[in-house]
């Protein structure tokens, strides 16, 4: 049987591949020690060895659901923060100042207080998940909700739409595309968030198994987890993506 690839498909697995073959070429030509630059077969066996120890998925479940938590805590809270302010423009002027001034701090600087607050494990790691994705996605929400033409709420009202009506048939459709694409941009933010701060405030988890792996000189643990956490990462992006696969968002892509 043969399988065909689109272009859409090839030219990424070219791409992984010359990367690939580049960096056996280096290993192999010896270009840094072994000690700070593992070769693809080292970090094999190594992602063989955490596999088998069962420390890898113990260490994965655990980055997932703090991610998880962290992440739909500021969805649910975050869109009808953003929701309210988009069509509120009195209460966009009162909060929108310092609603700007936490986006642009860095969660990370919330560090001290997180373990200060909440001990070292889960809670502070979530914590810091939520302050990075709560405000990106009140700010997407707002912007959306304020762009949608003023006329289709009118129109609505003229067919008697009620004000949950107007929410559920006007409002989320149209904003949809623009708070999925901000919601990929956060989940990416969220899911490195978890990595720094597992590696200060957490005692399992992916960042901290790097961070251990670092401490005991094991590089190419340390590489096998950097890999499985770009994998992860990229299975959020395509799993946020089915979302605009839904009837309902297509129709905020094409008004």
């Amino acid at each position: 049987m043969k399988i065909k690839l689109s272009s859409s498909q090839l030219l990424p697995a070219l791409v992984l591949l010359g990367a690939l073959l580049l960096w056996i070429v280096l290993s192999l030509l010896k270009v840094f020690p072994e000690s700070v630059f593992p070769s693809p077969l080292a970090v094999a066996k190594g992602f063989v060895e955490e596999a088998r120890s069962g420390r890898l998925l113990d260490d994965l479940v655990a980055s997932l659901f703090r991610v998880t938590t962290g992440f739909v805590l500021s969805v649910f809270t975050g869109i009808p923060v953003g929701l309210w302010l988009g069509r509120s423009q009195r209460a966009r002027q009162a909060l929108l100042p310092t609603i700007n001034f936490f986006r642009n701090l860095s969660p990370l600087a919330w560090i001290p207080f997180a373990i200060l607050w909440f001990g070292v494990g889960d809670l502070p790691t979530i914590f810091l998940i939520f302050m990075a994705a709560f405000f990106p996605t009140v700010i997407a929400t707002m912007g959306a909700v304020a762009s949608i033409p003023s006329v289709y709420f009118r129109v609505a009202r003229d067919y008697g739409f009620s004000n949950s009506k107007i929410l559920t048939h006007v409002t989320l459709p149209a904003i949809a595309p623009q708070v999925i694409t901000s919601l990929r941009v956060t989940a990416g933010l969220a899911w490195l968030v978890v990595v720094a701060a597992e590696m200060i405030a957490g005692r399992a988890g992916l960042g901290f198994a790097i961070w251990d792996a670092r401490n005991g000189l094991r590089m190419d643990l340390l590489v096998c987890g950097m890999i499985v956490i770009g994998l992860i990462g990229v299975v959020i992006d395509r799993i946020l993506v089915q979302l605009t696969k839904i009837p309902s968002v297509r129709w905020g892509y094409e008004r």
